[in-house]
């Protein structure tokens, strides 16, 4: 069984195509988008899990290929600098799936690597650029 994230750029021509539907379709896979920003004639993005059996998974990401997408394995560690953090919890208020928490009684930051969906939201919201990636 596969289970991976992957970043997706889709050109201004397929933005209306069901690409994904083909996914669950032609290869039995379990698609849960993440993050999508997608608009009719523009180039757009999408941040997909995919979990399927190994070989519908590799057919699936061909597919996505061969159809004119970008496909790159997506982020897979928000990666937190200590010793730039200042625990001033900026991160925390742009973490809508909660993933990012200060603690309150050590008043350091927590991370739930389960809840995070890698929107990079907190990466932009540090003032420190403590936050980033990594792939």
């Amino acid at each position: 069984m596969a289970r991976k994230r992957l970043d997706l750029v889709f050109p201004p021509q397929l933005s209306l195509k069901p690409i994904i539907y083909h996914l669950v379709k032609d290869y039995d896979l379990v698609p849960n988008i993440l993050r999508a920003q997608i608009h009719p004639a523009q180039e757009g993005r999408m941040v997909l899990e995919v979990t399927g059996a190994k070989e519908s998974y590799d057919a699936g990401v061909a597919f996505l290929e061969a159809q004119g997408l970008t496909v790159s394995e997506a982020a897979s560690d928000i990666v937190l600098d200590e010793e730039r953090c200042v625990n001033c919890g900026l991160c925390t208020a742009v973490c809508r799936p909660g993933a990012l928490a200060l603690d309150r009684k050590t008043q350091t930051l927590t991370f739930d690597k389960d809840k995070c969906v890698y929107c990079e939201a907190c990466v932009i919201a540090c003032p420190r650029r403590a936050i980033t990636l990594s792939f």
